[in-house]
């Protein structure tokens, strides 16, 4: 029996707050890890309203209409199902972006945003009145559309290799006001030889996940895309793709920068400087964990 339907029996109207309270024990109970805010962030999407409106629903104890009521069961149940927030909302946030996603494509996690800052500070940095920018491996299109957006005087091309992906990048580059930015469809390793030599800023997210390591949550192991997380047997096989052709298109003075795994930055930084990149380095995401290392070419 639904929350609606329990409520109908007893003839009570449905309110916000005690929507959102059974809302939060069942997401709890699924092993959600944060409930109470998947919980308002769900009826806000169907009540085309904000987090913080939502709360202040509770707050006045707004009755719900039937018809939200049960559209916002069937969200909960969905994520109750350990359905990635994002595919229900169908959206997420990076950075001051609103993005498009879904089936098909990784959605971008918090930690990434750090990956394109690092990115984003390598571009401000380089004296080019017009640098130059790529994105190896874009997915959805965050990393390249926040350089496009946050360094407006930059160039930046994305490129990728995964059709489902590319629907979701081309549907992005199409809602975001980026004209400095333009999307490449094509495998990473032979990527763009009219730019040899010419890039300032190389930028990757590529799969890292050696082949043995599933991840545990559900939303990741069952949801994204395989193509997005699993690196071969130890991780590295698309990172070395992508020193490769970054050491092809970066410019002398140029800079490289690679998202990896807490446990990989020792590994990456051997591998960078074997592929003869200069002043590798790994750096820490706010959460202490290794994140990134870059290069200088």
């Amino acid at each position: 029996m639904s929350v609606v339907e329990a409520d109908r029996m007893v003839d009570r109207p449905l309110t916000v707050r005690s929507l959102l309270e059974r809302s939060t024990t069942i997401l709890a109970r699924a092993g959600v890890p944060t409930p109470e805010v998947d919980a308002e962030l769900l009826a806000g999407h169907v009540l085309g309203a904000t987090r913080g409106q939502v709360q202040a629903m509770t707050v006045t104890d707004r009755v719900l209409a039937v018809d939200d009521a049960v559209a916002i069961t069937e969200a909960v149940e969905r994520r109750a199902a350990r359905e990635p927030l994002q595919h229900i909302t169908g959206t997420t946030g990076f950075r001051s972006l609103e993005l498009a996603v879904g089936p098909g494509v990784f959605v971008p996690r918090p930690e990434t945003e750090f990956v394109a800052g690092l990115a984003i500070d390598s571009l401000r940095a380089m004296a080019d009145e017009s640098p130059l920018a790529v994105d190896l491996g874009t997915g959805s299109g965050a990393i390249a559309l926040s350089l496009a957006t946050e360094v407006p005087h930059a160039r930046v091309v994305a490129v990728e290799n995964s059709t489902a992906a590319f629907v979701w990048a081309k549907q992005n580059f199409t809602s975001v006001d980026a004209p400095n930015a333009r999307l490449v469809f094509i495998d990473l390793a032979v990527a763009l030889p009219d730019l040899d030599g010419l890039v300032s800023v190389v930028v990757s997210n590529p799969p890292y996940i050696p082949a043995g390591a599933i991840p545990r949550d559900p939303e990741v192991r069952l949801h994204d895309p395989e193509h997005a997380l699993y690196g071969g047997e130890d991780g590295l096989d698309v990172v070395r793709d992508v020193s490769r052709t970054a050491l092809r298109l970066v410019r002398p003075g140029g800079a490289l920068v690679i998202e990896h795994g807490e446990l990989q930055g020792a590994s990456i930084r051997s591998l960078l400087d074997a592929d003869g990149w200069n002043a590798t380095a790994t750096h820490r995401d706010l959460t202490g964990r290794d994140r990134a290392t870059t290069a200088l070419r």
